[in-house]
């Protein structure tokens, strides 16, 4: 039996990237994907259907709370119900850091609203539906800038930063609904986009060096922690953040 099996997952920022690679993990173990982003998701939703695995796409704004009770109410029509909720879209690999001293207010409302609002409000829209199905898990994908604050930054970080104290709350208020509620810090990762960003380039090397395993992160490194918080497996773990950076971040 497939640890997902018989479960819906609805995954939020994956087209591409981290947000892809964890949407076919979910359905290479059973669970049923709606996949959904801002731009069309269809190239990871056609990936998953060719190696046998069932997922639906559909655009969403994280931001609208309009298109999230769409994103429940696909995997209410399509699949049944809603077991389990990733939330993982947001803005990072598009950024040019800069020194906060440069960041202007309408960049960073837009940073806060993408990256954390939109977490309180796929999960204010997933949670009845849990709730119908007896439980579930919601998984937040944050960040280990939060624990060391890189300069350049300050806007992403305290982005995440929010993301952590989120998970931490929604798992207080929600443990005796039976949905618990955790958050992955990745470090560093090279996705598709971050790799094309140029901006990036200069922390590469610096990033390795401080890691205790000493190689580039993939996303195919938060996979298994992924289907921990997701299954069973962590059925009295909540309002947790795990950390998987190669050993940047020790906390």
């Amino acid at each position: 039996m497939q640890r997902l099996e018989n479960k819906v997952a609805a995954i939020t920022g994956a087209a591409q990237g981290i947000g892809a690679a964890l949407a076919h993990v979910l359905a290479e173990n059973g669970a049923q994907v709606v996949v959904t982003d801002i731009v069309d998701p269809s190239a990871t939703v056609n990936a998953i259907k060719a190696a046998g695995g069932q997922a639906v796409g559909l655009q969403v704004d994280v931001t609208k709370n309009d298109d999230l009770a769409n994103m429940v109410d696909t995997a209410k029509s399509e699949f049944g119900g809603l077991d389990i909720l990733v939330n993982n879209a947001g803005i990072f690999a598009t950024l040019k850091p800069k020194p906060f001293m440069q960041i202007d207010e309408d960049e960073f409302d837009k940073i806060m609203t993408v990256n954390a609002r939109s977490v309180l409000q796929a999960t204010k829209a997933a949670v009845p539906a849990l709730i119908e199905r007896g439980g579930g898990k919601i998984v937040n994908i944050a960040s280990g800038t939060f624990y060391y604050g890189p300069p350049g930054l300050s806007h992403y970080t305290a982005s995440k930063g929010a993301v952590i104290g989120l998970t931490r709350c929604f798992g207080r208020e929600l443990g005796d609904k039976n949905i618990q509620v955790n958050a992955i810090a990745p470090g560093l990762t090279e996705s598709e986009g971050v790799k094309a960003n140029d901006a990036f380039a200069p922390f590469g090397a610096p990033t390795i060096a401080t890691r205790s395993i000493k190689r580039e992160m993939l996303p195919e490194d938060l996979l298994g922690t992924l289907m921990y918080l997701c299954s069973s497996d962590s059925n009295f773990v909540t309002g947790q953040t795990l950390n998987v950076d190669g050993g940047k971040v020790n906390v």
